[in-house]
């Protein structure tokens, strides 16, 4: 995805039920699973603008980082086209006037879209030129 849209990328594994960050039950050095697997969470940074990155987490679903703004429990098939569609411009700021509020709506094929509201006085320079 990186090298598609020119981006540089860093990435860093957290491997074992002692190392990723939903496990925090697990107990001292226990890096395996009660059912035995070894669960991995990756964490990916992209370059440029907009800000964007990543948190795979061994549930299959990720956490997803645009200029601040967080969409939770994306699942992990949909990355790769939330990626597409806000690297590729179709990502966009919807906003209105009263009372004022303002959503980063992601739009992904099959006419599904993923938003979260934003505060309107915070909004990044990225974020201000992806108003609708």
């Amino acid at each position: 995805m990186a090298a598609e849209y020119g981006r540089e990328i860093e990435v860093t594994h957290d491997i074992g039920a002692d190392q990723t960050s939903r496990r925090s039950a697990a107990g001292f050095g226990v890096t395996l699973d009660p059912d035995g697997s070894l669960p991995h969470e990756a964490y990916a940074e992209f370059g440029g603008v907009p800000r964007v990155s990543v948190r795979l987490y061994p549930d299959d679903d990720a956490l997803i980082t645009v200029e601040g703004v967080e969409y939770h429990d994306v699942p992990r098939d949909d990355v790769p086209t939330f990626l597409r569609s806000v690297f590729g411009g179709l990502a966009h700021v919807r906003t209105r006037r009263f009372p004022p509020a303002a959503w980063l709506v992601v739009p992904l094929p099959g006419d599904r879209t993923y938003k979260e509201h934003l505060t309107v006085g915070l909004l990044t320079p990225w974020l201000n030129s992806r108003i609708r």
